[in-house]
């Protein structure tokens, strides 16, 4: 799983704010240029900052850190 990049609690808000990205007021990743706007993750969920594992290599494909997510990812990258 070389594809895949994946940050500690303490990066979370500093890689959301070099993608352009903030937290909303309820925890919720949303465009920083548009804060009604949240962010999506790979099965079209809003993200919140608590879930977020990081994105895939290459993309604005933000990542839940769910079994379930992480198990559709790997599918993907495989």
């Amino acid at each position: 799983m070389k594809d895949i990049i994946l940050f500690e609690e303490s990066a979370k808000r500093d890689i959301l704010d070099f993608f352009d990205k903030s937290v909303d007021e309820e925890g919720f990743i949303v465009e920083k240029n548009n804060p009604t706007q949240r962010v999506l993750s790979m099965d079209g969920d809003w993200i919140e900052i608590n879930s977020f594992a990081g994105l895939r290599k290459g993309s604005m494909i933000f990542i839940k850190g769910d079994l379930i997510s992480l198990i559709d990812l790997a599918d993907r990258v495989k």
